[in-house]
């Protein structure tokens, strides 16, 4: 019996389909810069699929969000099965299973961000890129997302920016903040 879950895929725009069962190799989509650096994460541990959030981390910083033929690739690579990938990658709201802006904004919306203004933050940030959460500026530089929690309750309401965590939100900083990702001078 096998140990992989087929995904079936339904076809809903009459576009052609990949079949990314039938991908030959990992090597026909991963990079040999992907490659080596997974080969790596995977000697660190005593079996490969140990390296499932590295891996998936390594090919999103190359192409910032894992698609399903890559997720595959991944699977292949590892010896795994790609729903077993797929259940790890969708547990992690830092795996981006769908294309991203540049930068992406992760807004924290915890208790302790509500009670200390978070819907004026949310509706500020919401306004000012002119996007709703879940979307991408239409330049693609940047993408606006829900957390549920940065764990910084202490000094809410909180955002990330990529990897950096910004405390103690207000709309002066917020503006500061678009400006500085859309390449305008803040002096």
């Amino acid at each position: 019996m096998s140990n992989v879950i087929p995904i079936k895929q339904v076809d809903l725009t009459n576009q052609p389909m990949v079949n990314f069962n039938e991908i030959v190799s990992y090597r026909e989509v991963l990079s040999t810069k992907e490659i080596a650096a997974i080969e790596h994460e995977c000697s660190l541990y005593e079996i490969r699929p140990a390296a499932a959030i590295d891996a998936l981390q390594i090919v999103q910083n190359e192409r910032r969000w894992i698609s399903d033929e890559s997720l595959y690739a991944i699977a292949n690579m590892l010896g795994m099965s790609a729903t077993e990938l797929e259940g790890i990658a969708t547990f992690y709201n830092l795996i981006y299973r769908h294309p991203v802006g540049e930068h992406v904004i992760h807004l924290c919306d915890s208790i302790s961000c509500w009670l200390h203004d978070y819907q004026t933050i949310a509706d500020h940030l919401r306004k000012t890129l002119k996007i709703e959460f879940g979307q991408t500026t239409q330049d693609g530089k940047i993408t606006l997302l829900p957390n549920v929690c940065l764990g910084c309750c202490d000094k809410a309401p909180a955002l990330m920016l990529d990897v950096e965590l910004i405390e103690s939100l207000n709309i002066e900083l917020i503006d500061s903040l678009v400006k500085r990702l859309n390449g305008v001078d803040n002096g």
